[in-house]
């Protein structure tokens, strides 16, 4: 019988991340440099093959949830091939893709219609000007055409992601939650972290969860946390006394949730990453281009979850950030 993957500190990881790539066609200033960001060669990048076997092996042993990412996937081609390939694997319970939108207006369609349902969106605010200067792109319409389209082909559940970062997101608060409870989309928050690749990330640039909620119930209405929601989420999920949805928040500056952390991550150049910060990473690239059985893969897998840490500190003096950027590691 399969035992799962279970850390030492007891914390069964069933929820796996996969980059396909590390490039992306904005340049959000806390993720990328605006120019000369440094991509990874294109031949070290994971061919669909190599990531579908390695998903199989790893959903033999336990994994259930699996997420695409970048990067930005969608810039990668023929993506709805591979999420064609991993929707037609026996034990992923849940398939989910996150994007910046961008490319939505034309890959909804296809990416639907190859089994996928759930989407993330990248979105930090709904105005043009503010979309520029966070993004250093002009692109906003075709983000909001591309979740409309989202809706209308079934997609669900549809959630927003929105980086909060203190004295720049505050007035996208109250529309992005309109925007929200408008359309049936789940916004969430997401605090500022360390992760950027030009060292801006300062703890005082982050606009954390309890002013956000503070904020929301002033401006719209009374939150509730939600009861007997999965601890393991990454996100601490609100609902409007109203009945007017629900409300996300990824606290993980000011509330961090590694004790019950479920994840682990394969990055587009197939290095295994036990934590979104680990400082460390496991190589399986060599192992599925080297010909080696599936049980070594596996192994690889189980010696990295049972070498995960307690958590990333970064509340604490030991806190060092991660020598690769967010879009370097995968989202």
């Amino acid at each position: 019988m399969n035992a799962g993957l279970r850390d030492t500190f007891g914390r069964l990881h069933d929820n796996l991340r996969v980059s396909i790539t590390d490039r992306c066609n904005i340049r959000c200033f806390y993720c990328m440099p605006e120019r000369d960001a440094a991509f990874v060669e294109r031949r070290e990048i994971l061919s669909y093959e190599e990531i579908e076997r390695f998903v199989r092996i790893a959903v033999g042993m336990g994994i259930s949830k699996v997420r695409v990412t970048g990067g930005e996937p969608l810039v990668r081609k023929d993506v709805p091939e591979l999420v064609r390939k991993l929707a037609a694997i026996d034990g992923i319970e849940d398939l989910a893709l996150t994007t910046n939108g961008i490319l939505l207006p034309q890959l909804a369609e296809p990416l639907y219609q190859a089994g996928l349902r759930r989407l993330n969106v990248h979105l930090d605010t709904l105005d043009g000007e503010r979309f520029a200067r966070i993004t250093r792109r002009d692109d906003l319409e075709p983000v909001l055409e591309g979740l409309a389209l989202a809706k209308r082909l079934g997609f669900a559940p549809i959630k927003i992601n929105a980086v909060a970062v203190k004295d720049l997101s505050e007035p996208d608060l109250v529309p992005l939650a309109h925007y929200g409870r408008e359309n049936g989309f789940e916004i969430r928050f997401i605090e500022f972290m360390p992760l950027d690749a030009q060292g801006l990330w300062d703890r005082g640039r982050v606009l954390i969860a309890d002013q956000i909620i503070e904020t929301l119930s002033r401006e719209i209405g009374p939150l509730e946390e939600i009861p007997d929601r999965d601890p393991r989420a990454p996100a601490t999920q609100y609902r409007y006394a109203d009945g007017g949805g629900t409300i996300g928040f990824i606290a993980s500056v000011s509330r961090p949730f590694c004790r019950n952390c479920n994840r682990i991550r394969l990055t587009a150049d197939g290095k295994l990453r036990y934590c979104l910060f680990a400082i460390e990473e496991t190589d399986v690239k060599s192992l599925l281009r080297g010909g080696a059985p599936d049980d070594e893969i596996a192994a690889r897998i189980r010696s990295t979850v049972l070498a995960k840490w307690e958590g990333h500190e970064i509340n604490t003096a030991r806190f060092v950030a991660p020598p690769r950027p967010m879009y370097a590691i995968g989202g």
